[in-house]
């Protein structure tokens, strides 16, 4: 089975069974209400994050340095914010997690060794330096 499509079936029935759990906790007006106070909090703290990051980028930018992990922080913050916007416990969950900064660098130092081990993988050459003997004069 496609793990899209698992994700799919999966993440609606997790927020369907919290709102009722939750609603049976505190109530059905309650939970709705404390469903659109996350998604503004959670959607206010995403904007400052994304503002950080972006303000890092063009800091490391006026010094010639390539701003990968703003970059891919700037990808999980959008994500993260979907997942705000996204009504439900469970997505509030995870995209609070995403735009929390500490787990960001945990998820950039994932894709980041990942990638190492690729680029280790894929490279059929020696990298090295030499010195030309034969052109003294």
């Amino acid at each position: 089975m496609n793990s899209l499509l698992l994700v799919l079936i999966i993440i609606p029935a997790v927020e369907i069974y919290l709102f009722i759990k939750i609603g049976a906790s505190i109530g059905a007006f309650n939970t709705v209400l404390l469903i659109f106070f996350t998604a503004f909090i959670g959607i206010y703290y995403a904007r400052a994050e994304g503002l950080n990051t972006l303000n890092q980028g063009l800091r490391k930018m006026v010094k010639n340095e390539m701003p990968a992990y703003e970059l891919i922080s700037g990808a999980l913050i959008a994500i993260g914010a979907i997942f705000l916007i996204i009504p439900g416990f469970a997505t509030d969950f995870l995209g609070f997690l995403i735009i929390f900064p500490p787990t960001r660098k945990i998820m950039f130092k994932q894709f980041s060794n990942k990638n190492k081990k690729n680029d280790m993988k894929n490279k059929d050459y020696i990298e090295g330096e030499y010195k030309d003997l034969d052109d003294r004069k």
